[in-house]
């Protein structure tokens, strides 16, 4: 499946080392013709030696090996493909009201099995993914947009602002105001 992330968003993905991609593209270097997960802590390439592929298949036929630390070739659990569609997912529609009911009809499974074991395998449940990718979303754009507050709480797929602010504090230690804040005092 297709991820709707722009190549800022997965080099952002890469450099946080973040393990929820993983599975869903990889990174290629091409200056050392190896790929990687988006998780894998060897050393960063330079941004400009870097592509991104949403399918192994596709990146080894472009000439690229698999890293020998992340070993993006290997499948860490016999329900990685399940968890990967599900993350594909929530990152392809996280701007909708989705419901587990949602997500486990699109995947094939029980709502009750597809939530017990999507929290099994990632120590999360659907539901706080969702919100984290939204969450992730809002930081993107509160980064790169002018959009106000309330313009990127209903642009990331949050109902309510309240539960928007709630969410972004959570996770973010700070406001959606500060974090803007912040990033422009990094900035300078």
């Amino acid at each position: 499946m297709k991820l709707n992330l722009t190549f800022e968003e997965m080099w952002e993905k890469i450099i946080a080392c973040d393990y929820k991609y993983d599975g869903l593209f990889f990174t290629a270097v091409k200056t050392t013709k190896i790929y990687c997960r988006p998780s894998c802590k060897s050393r960063k390439p330079k941004k400009v030696n870097v592509a991104f592929y949403d399918d192994r298949k596709a990146v080894e036929a472009a000439g690229f090996r698999p890293c020998k630390r992340c070993q993006p070739e290997v499948e860490h659990s016999p329900h990685d493909a399940v968890v990967r569609k599900v993350i594909a997912f929530l990152v392809n529609h996280y701007k909708e009201p989705i419901t587990l009911s949602d997500i486990a009809e699109q995947i094939g499974l029980s709502p009750y099995y597809l939530d017990r074991l999507f929290k099994q395998e990632t120590e999360e449940t659907p539901r706080s993914y969702l919100e984290k990718i939204r969450i992730d979303k809002a930081a993107y754009l509160l980064n790169s947009t002018k959009l106000t507050n309330l313009e990127i709480c209903y642009e990331v797929g949050f109902h309510s602002p309240s539960n928007f602010y709630k969410v972004f504090r959570n996770l973010k230690n700070c406001s959606p105001s500060e974090y803007r804040r912040g990033l422009q005092y990094a900035v300078e």
